[in-house]
């Protein structure tokens, strides 16, 4: 039998299953080759929405969705069938086991469900909300989030986090993504964040990402006490995964200005400086956004060594680790003498000129620009 993928797992442009899921600003979603192809080819309009995009449109990774379509592609057809076959025969042992929708969201609100109980059901839901978006509004019009957001209230730790990978199914869907935050998600994502098992942590970043991708949610998590800051000190005293979630986190976030100064306030610079120093990227990519603002350029400038850190990813960066190096230097070297001279001296200038002849189109114009800036040849602001 053929395995059935859901559509939210295809590109709308090639309608294959997307390998390298990324977000555009438009708030949709496509597999990187193939938007990346169409920006190549000069369009500056989401193929979908037909609506405008900047000049240097950010493709945003949508973790959330590789990981479902990373589990659901493990699953091939002869594992499927026998998973189907052994559900029949577990059915057929254990009558009193429910799987109907409304049966497991009363097992969650009910005072005599056990905690056992509880979690089977949260597992159900969240296998059947991943893979399928009619099932993902049967959930939402069924009342159910709030049941679900009370279960990450809870002070036990897998109820805490399978509630949590259940929403985060549920806001893959940007009509949830708005509806979630009306229910009071960001509160006990943000109460997550600050006392939460690591994993549970790592969601809730992931879930912070999810939301974000709706421009007004951008403004509404930043405007909320303590959710930048809880994502910074998460950053600080995470391990790897929750590390690399909470930067995606704060990228998504800061890509809507008002919300660099918060993070920077937050004491966000110095941290991310010392874990792309590391050899995290993802820091880099939100150094490439906080540096857009005076702020965020003001405590670059402040730490000793910063354009050295950024120099050796121009040496030995992926693609993206140094684009994102280049967009930071060429914002602080154009706003800071001081930051020129320290570039120069770290050899950034013979590394540009070598990056000129790049295959990737940013890279090379971003290089150009910083060659430009570094050779004097351009008036600071």
């Amino acid at each position: 039998m053929a395995t059935q993928f859901p559509d939210d797992f295809k590109c709308p442009i090639s309608l294959e299953i997307m390998s390298d899921p990324v977000i555009l600003s438009s708030g949709h979603t496509f597999d990187r080759p193939s938007i990346q192809r169409w920006l190549d080819a000069g369009h500056r309009t989401c193929p979908i929405t037909k609506l405008p995009l900047p000049d240097h449109p950010s493709l945003i990774p949508n973790h959330a969705l590789r990981s479902l379509i990373s589990s659901y592609t493990l699953l091939s057809p002869a594992k499927l069938q026998h998973q189907h076959q052994h559900h029949h025969q577990y059915h057929h042992h254990h009558q009193q086991r429910h799987y109907q929708p409304p049966t497991l969201i009363s097992s969650l609100t009910s005072r005599a469900s056990t905690l056992e109980s509880k979690l089977d059901s949260l597992d159900q839901l969240a296998r059947l909300s991943k893979r399928d978006s009619a099932f993902r509004a049967k959930l939402t019009e069924s009342g159910a989030v709030s049941a679900v957001l009370k279960c990450v209230d809870s002070d036990e730790p897998r109820l805490q986090e399978k509630a949590l990978t259940l929403l985060l199914n549920v806001s893959l869907d940007d009509d949830n993504k708005v509806g979630l935050v009306a229910e009071g998600a960001i509160a006990r994502i943000v109460t997550v964040l600050q006392g939460g098992s690591p994993n549970s942590r790592a969601v809730a970043a992931t879930m912070l990402t999810s939301l974000a991708v709706v421009e007004v949610n951008k403004a509404t998590i930043g405007a909320y006490p303590y959710a930048i800051r809880a994502l910074v000190s998460l950053l600080r005293d995470g391990k790897s995964r929750e590390k690399k979630e909470a930067a995606t986190a704060l990228y998504t976030i800061c890509l809507f200005p008002d919300n660099r100064r918060r993070a920077v306030e937050c004491g966000a610079v110095s941290i991310l400086i010392r874990i792309a120093e590391s050899g995290l990227e993802r820091a880099v990519e939100v150094l490439g956004l906080l540096a857009k603002c005076r702020e965020g350029r003001e405590e670059m400038e402040r730490f000793n060594g910063c354009v050295g850190i950024l120099v050796r990813v121009l040496e030995n960066g992926s693609s993206r680790g140094v684009q994102y190096a280049l967009l930071t230097l060429n914002s602080l070297c154009s706003f800071s003498e001081p930051m020129c001279v320290e570039a120069r001296n770290e050899g950034a200038l013979a590394i540009c000129v070598g990056l000129v002849e790049d295959d990737n189109e940013r890279i090379r114009k971003n290089a150009s620009n910083l060659v430009q800036v570094l050779s004097g040849n351009h008036s600071m602001r």
